[in-house]
């Protein structure tokens, strides 16, 4: 399976989603999946031309509708973006190298490398999704990147990722569709159980803080799920819009 995923956020340059499957096959394997797209993008010359020597470049991406669609299967997004978000850190690039190269060595891993469009970037929402939040710095004198020449910054930096050991088999990292239920299954329930308004809304808060971004793994899920059964909880992922 291969354990990395390049997933471009509503591009609109073809070359530049050319150039973005070119180094994934310079620095791969990895899948390239294009959110939210112009269909006619994928026709464009210049996609071709970007895409020189990869086969078949229409092929070599998937498409998909929506983020949650293109992160459902993994176990870390991490979302590139130079612009401050509230309550949430950036790492610089230089700090995320070798955290990153251990989860890529790691094939029970899946990880979504995040890119927004060219002209806005990742947005609010796209960003809340992210387990990572992570700034490419650049000098004062130019400080945007293009699309393209960031995610080969990125897949060049962890292009020599070797293989490590695997992790515990007690526990697997919980896919991206996992975390979200396990999110939304304790933010609809613990508060309830609070009369304090003022309690409950920091409660809220201290969850989309705490369990969208921690690294959680299967067993882990299946504790706070139970702990919330045995509150009376009968909610599946269903009631929340989840498969």
């Amino acid at each position: 399976m291969v354990s990395r995923r390049v997933v471009l956020v509503r591009p609109e340059g073809p070359r530049n989603v050319g150039m973005v499957l070119r180094a994934a096959a310079n620095f791969g394997p990895a899948d390239v999946v294009v959110v939210d797209a112009d269909p006619r993008l994928f026709e464009h010359a210049d996609f071709v031309a970007g895409a020189h020597g990869v086969p078949n470049p229409r092929d070599a991406l998937t498409t998909c509708a929506t983020l949650d669609d293109a992160l459902a299967p993994a176990t870390e997004s991490i979302g590139f973006t130079a612009r401050n978000r509230r309550h949430r850190d950036l790492v610089l690039w230089p700090e995320a190298v070798e955290p990153l190269r251990e989860r890529l060595a790691d094939r029970s891993e899946t990880v979504a490398l995040v890119f927004g469009n060219e002209k806005f970037g990742l947005s609010d929402d796209d960003c809340s999704k992210m387990t990572r939040l992570v700034w490419i710095p650049t000098t004062s004198a130019h400080t945007s990147l293009n699309l393209a020449v960031a995610v080969s910054i990125v897949l060049g930096a962890v292009f020599d990722a070797a293989p490590r050991k695997a992790r515990s088999k007690k526990g697997r990292p919980l896919t991206h569709s996992e975390r979200e239920f396990l999110r939304r299954h304790l933010a609809t329930v613990l508060p309830t159980l609070i009369s304090t308004p003022s309690t409950s809304a920091d409660l809220r808060a201290s969850i989309e803080r705490v369990f969208a971004h921690a690294p959680l793994e299967s067993r882990d899920a299946r504790a706070w799920h139970r702990l919330l059964r045995a509150l009376g909880s009968e909610r599946g992922p269903a009631d929340f819009g989840l498969q």
